[in-house]
């Protein structure tokens, strides 16, 4: 614990703690939609925005949240009007991002080590600006779907039956696709644009296991998102590792812990349930 006496731990270890606590907030909705890989397509086209940052000596995040957000928009847009399929929007957003984040960062003067911090995350190099900026969004998102929830829950598991109920379908999937961008390009900083995705839907993933309502999963889901960022960057202090990598192992740990303690418990529930006997047939009555 000696090392959280250090400012720069301290703010990835606060830092961490936020984006646990927004991602999976966010990240229910995503799963709820079966879009639980969303996260990866926008984290590619943000990997396009560090790019494009990096090449014209711009903030790599600042122009990453635009990009990403643009990205983000554009795709919604197409799985909304357009005849394209959800899986193969993000196919596009994929393959066009990953594509465009390699050129563009190859003809910029950056180096290796500079792309390695967005792509898996670099918390010890959290600055407090960046601090502050991740406080900020973080705490916005994470205001935003707690208090939405019942309208962001009615157009995600119905979209037609929130629509008659004269709820604003568009934009809210609109504020979805916007709030996964904007998580997507704070996290870069924290566990990576590579790794953000499953910090939104392993602790979801998780809970669901365990919990039935969809307030309650929500609450277990951001209570093990903040498990998973705690103990990962206390694991990657003490052990050297990538703080990103550790956190999401933490998090896929605690996904295997719940659903082996699962199984068990629901083995003991069946041998304990006494098996009901058939009722015996009923005599025949004759009458004299």
């Amino acid at each position: 614990m000696e090392l959280f006496q250090y400012p720069y731990m301290q703010r990835a270890l606060i830092g961490a703690l936020i984006i646990g606590l927004a991602a999976p907030a966010l990240g229910i909705y995503l799963v709820q939609r079966k879009l639980a890989l969303i996260g990866d397509g926008v984290g590619h086209v943000a990997l396009t925005g560090v790019g494009a940052g990096l090449l014209l000596n711009r903030s790599p995040v600042l122009v990453a949240v635009v990009v990403a957000t643009l990205g983000a928009v554009t795709i919604e847009l197409v799985r909304a009007r357009g005849r394209t399929s959800g899986d193969l929007a993000l196919a596009l957003l994929f393959y066009g991002g990953i594509a465009g984040g390699v050129t563009l960062v190859g003809l910029s003067d950056s180096t290796s080590a500079s792309l390695n911090a967005y792509l898996f995350g670099s918390l010890s190099t959290i600055m407090p600006a960046d601090l502050t900026t991740i406080a900020v969004l973080g705490a916005a998102i994470a205001v935003t779907m707690l208090a939405l929830r019942p309208a962001l829950f009615a157009v995600c598991h119905d979209e037609e039956y929130a629509r008659v109920s004269g709820l604003p379908v568009r934009t809210l999937n609109m504020l979805l696709a916007v709030a996964t961008a904007v998580t997507v390009t704070i996290a870069m900083r924290a566990v990576g644009v590579l790794l953000i995705s499953a910090l939104m839907v392993v602790p979801v993933a998780t809970a669901q296991q365990v919990t039935r309502g969809f307030r309650s999963t929500m609450a277990a889901a951001m209570a093990l998102g903040l498990f998973a960022a705690g103990s990962g960057v206390w694991v990657a202090a003490n052990a050297d590792t990538a703080p990103g990598a550790s956190v999401v192992l933490m998090a896929i740990a605690s996904f295997g812990v719940v659903a082996v303690l699962g199984a068990v418990w629901r083995a003991v529930r069946r041998r304990r349930t006494p098996t009901a006997t058939p009722a015996p047939e009923p005599h025949e009555v004759v009458l004299q």
